[in-house]
């Protein structure tokens, strides 16, 4: 913990105190604060999480908390943007040069294994079951996640109608949607399956559309 997070726990007894022009923030206490933001958001939603809580998670005063976000759901739609960008994704080089048969070859695995994870499993969920209470966690999500990967989707299925395995007339959103949610609805079933299993279900799922043969 830094200097600045013990003048913040004294803060919250004496009163706030006056910070000096250009105080820099330190780029490891805003990381630490996202990680615990989002950590919490997994085990217990919106309504299982709190400022407090997250300040406690991750080692730092209360008020180190409430001076970086002005609530708790905008700093949950950052955490979730924040660690969602960290997943690793094929480059816009390497889908423009490479064959989308060869490219959905070297993503399957950590595809599977992500998919397969409790710990996407429960962003799913939270994500999905706050989208009414709090669009912008949702939005958060579509934007730095889903979209992105929509986009190298639709490229790669763009590629794969030039070389003939996907229809010259195939509705390339509708592909994408029938993919996305098909990998959802098998994620959030009572039963998930284990890595192998949705290895084996994400290769049949990129047959059925095209991308592998």
């Amino acid at each position: 913990m830094d200097d600045r997070d013990a003048d913040d726990r004294t803060d919250e007894v004496t009163g706030p105190r006056k910070r000096g022009p250009g105080r820099p923030r330190d780029p490891g206490t805003d990381r630490a604060i996202l990680h615990a933001a989002f950590e919490l958001f997994l085990e217990g939603g919106v309504e299982g999480t709190s400022m407090e809580r997250i300040a406690r998670r991750a080692g730092v005063g209360k008020l180190t908390v409430y001076r970086r976000w002005s609530s708790k759901e905008e700093l949950l739609a950052q955490a979730v943007e924040t660690v969602v960008e960290e997943e690793q994704w094929p480059s816009n080089e390497d889908i423009e040069t490479g064959s989308p048969a060869d490219i959905v070859d070297q993503v399957l695995p950590a595809s599977a294994e992500l998919a397969a994870s409790e710990r996407f499993r429960a962003l799913v969920a939270r994500i999905y079951g706050s989208a009414v209470s709090h669009p912008a966690l949702m939005a958060a999500y579509w934007r730095h996640y889903l979209l992105p990967r929509r986009e190298a989707t639709k490229e790669l299925l763009r590629h794969a109608q030039q070389e003939g395995t996907v229809a010259a007339d195939a509705d390339l959103d509708v592909l994408i949607d029938m993919m996305a949610g098909a990998v959802t609805y098998r994620v959030l079933r009572p039963d998930p399956p284990g890595p192998e299993e949705m290895r084996r279900y994400l290769e049949t799922l990129h047959r059925q559309v095209g991308l592998l043969s």
